[in-house]
C-alpha cells in the first residue's frame, strides 16, 4: 500500500477551513476549492461578504477575528461537529497599512496587528488542528505569506516583517512534522489585484503582466496545492528574484534602494496601490 504522504492532494470531499475568505484571494480561493469538490467552511470579519459568499458556495459560515485564539478554536470545534475532521486549514487573513515616514514610522498598533494576523494567526490554527492531523497520520496546513516575505515590500515595514516571520514558522512546520504526514505551503504572491493593491474591479489590472486577478491566482495556488509544493509562488518570476537577492546581497540591496527612489520621484511617497503600476 503507498505511503499516504505520496498520494496527489485531490480537492474532491476535502474540508477546508479558509480564513480571510470574504473578499479577494480570499475569496478567489473559496470559489476555486468549491469548484474542485472541497466541503468549506469560510470564515471572516466582514458578515454581510462573507454571508454572500457562503450562500452562493452552499459553504459554512463564521465570523471570525483570526486574532483571538479562543475564537479559532471555536471554529475548529464547529467544522469538527458540523463537516468532520479538518483535512486543510487555509491561513489566509492578512492587511497592509504602510508607513507614514521612515521604515519604523509606523505605530505600535500597526507592528503588532501585523504580528497577530501574519504571525499568531497562523500559530493558532496550528494550535487548533495539529494533535488531530499528527494523530491522524495527514493533514494540510498552508500559510499565505506574501513575495515581501522572501524580498521586502518597499514602503511597508511592519508587513514585509511579519511575512518574513510567517515564511518562518512554515519551514519551522514543514521540518518538524512533515515525516509524520503533515503536509505544509506557504503562498507568497507578488501583486494581485484585489482591494488592497486598490481594485475593487480585478480587471482593471488586465494591462499589468505583472499584476495577476484573484482567479488566476487562485488556480495557481490550488494547483501547487495539489502537487503540494512547500513554496509555492504563482509569480514565477519571484524565484529569479530570490535567487539574486541570495547570490547578490549588496547588489540587491542596491538595486532596490534605487527603486525606491524612483517611486520616490514618481509619486512622492510610497503608496502601494500606485507603486506597483510604476515597479
Amino acid at each position: 500500500m503507498p505511503d499516504i504522504r505520496e498520494i496527489p492532494l485531490e480537492f474532491q470531499g476535502k474540508i477546508i477551513i479558509l480564513t480571510g475568505a470574504a473578499g479577494g484571494i480570499g475569496a478567489a480561493l473559496a470559489r476555486e476549492f468549491a469548484q474542485r469538490g472541497a466541503r468549506l467552511a469560510l470564515c471572516d470579519l466582514n458578515a454581510p461578504a462573507l454571508n454572500d459568499l457562503a450562500q452562493e458556495l452552499g459553504a459554512l459560515q463564521m465570523v471570525c477575528d483570526v486574532t483571538v485564539e479562543s475564537r479559532i478554536q471555536a471554529v475548529v470545534k464547529e467544522v469538527e461537529v458540523t463537516l468532520g475532521p479538518v483535512d486543510i486549514f487555509f491561513s489566509n487573513a492578512g492587511f497592509s497599512a504602510g508607513e507614514p515616514g521612515h521604515a519604523a514610522s509606523a505605530p505600535d498598533r500597526i507592528w503588532q496587528a501585523a504580528w497577530e494576523v501574519h504571525v499568531m494567526a497562523h500559530v493558532y490554527a496550528c494550535r487548533a488542528v495539529l494533535p488531530a492531523m499528527l494523530a491522524r497520520g495527514q493533514g494540510y496546513l498552508v500559510q499565505m505569506a506574501s513575495a515581501a516575505g522572501l524580498l521586502n515590500q518597499i514602503g511597508d515595514a511592519a508587513y514585509s516583517t511579519s511575512k518574513h516571520a510567517a515564511v518562518g514558522f512554515a519551514e519551522a512546520l514543514a521540518i518538524s512534522h512533515g515525516h509524520e504526514g503533515l503536509k505544509v505551503s506557504v503562498v507568497c504572491p507578488q501583486y494581485v489585484a484585489t482591494p488592497m493593491l486598490g481594485y475593487d474591479d480585478p480587471g482593471a489590472a488586465a494591462p499589468l503582466p505583472d499584476v495577476l486577478s484573484p482567479k488566476t491566482a487562485a488556480q495557481r495556488i490550488a494547483d501547487a496545492m495539489e502537487e503540494e509544493r512547500f513554496l509555492i509562488l504563482p509569480h514565477p518570476q519571484v524565484a529569479d528574484y530570490m535567487a539574486f537577492k541570495a547570490m547578490e546581497p549588496e547588489k540587491w540591496l542596491a538595486a532596490m534602494r534605487k527603486l525606491r527612489a524612483r517611486l520616490m520621484a514618481k509619486l512622492g511617497k510610497l503608496d502601494l496601490a500606485q507603486m506597483h503600476k510604476w515597479m
